[in-house]
């Protein structure tokens, strides 16, 4: 009896351990089963990325002027969906000269799911983003980072990169001025900030994106796509 409850104590932990160590996996967002995953660049240069996660929605359009008041370009991780739904405010960015990121069609999270389902959750908004007129190849990311074994299988068996980030001011707080300085708290050269400004009803979002432009502007950090954020990695 003593030796069947040890072993079922064993097994309980077994369980657990596999369980948490499942939920660490798929919530990292610089580590993962397949290919290469990318959170930060190491670099010297005072170099950094501004990320946009979901959309477009008819929020674009100020982002875009915000952007060009700084002359700043920035990368665009949009959903399969909302650009069937909004493809005019897609073409916008692209005229605009910004990166365009694959953020899946449906943004489910990319967890227990066929690798059929994958490969059409990125195949279909690839070619939705080829359709509003962008050339190159587009960059991923997973909805909510969420991703065990399919979804990097899949873009290393294509060679192709997870992009995450190591600053998310919108996870921790909710007051504007906090964002900030959070940001301006932990910047590094090389860091990739994610916000969510599509589907802000109150324009707060938009204030933080001017508040994280000037005030990293006056630091001395450049903004710059993904693209050409990998450009500036140290050897």
């Amino acid at each position: 009896m003593k030796r069947k409850l040890a072993y079922s104590g064993i097994g309980f932990i077994l369980i657990f351990a596999l369980a948490f160590s499942a939920y660490k996996l798929m919530n990292a967002r610089d580590y993962q089963l397949f290919g290469p995953i990318t959170s930060r660049v190491e670099t010297q240069e005072k170099v950094i990325a501004l990320t946009f996660d979901d959309g477009p929605t008819d929020k674009t359009g100020s982002i875009l002027s915000l952007l060009e008041d700084y002359e700043v370009k920035a990368t665009f991780f949009l959903i399969g969906q909302d650009i069937e739904e909004h493809p005019e405010e897609a073409k916008k960015i692209v005229e605009a000269g910004h990166q365009i990121g694959n953020h899946t069609y449906s943004h489910k999270r990319m967890v227990l799911k066929s690798p059929s389902f994958i490969k059409n959750e990125i195949e279909k908004t690839d070619a939705l983003i080829a359709n509003i007129g962008y050339q190159e190849t587009p960059v991923v990311r997973p909805p909510y980072v969420k991703k065990l074994i399919g979804f990097p299988y899949y873009l290393n068996k294509h060679q192709r990169e997870t992009i995450t980030w190591n600053l998310e001011p919108d996870t921790f707080f909710t007051k504007t001025e906090d964002k900030i300085n959070y940001v301006k708290e932990n910047i590094q050269p090389g860091s990739i900030i994610l916000l969510h400004p599509m589907y802000d009803q109150t324009d707060n979002e938009l204030q933080t994106i001017e508040g994280i432009l000037q005030s990293l502007t006056d630091e001395g950090y450049t903004f710059v796509t993904i693209d050409d954020l990998f450009k500036f990695k140290a050897s």
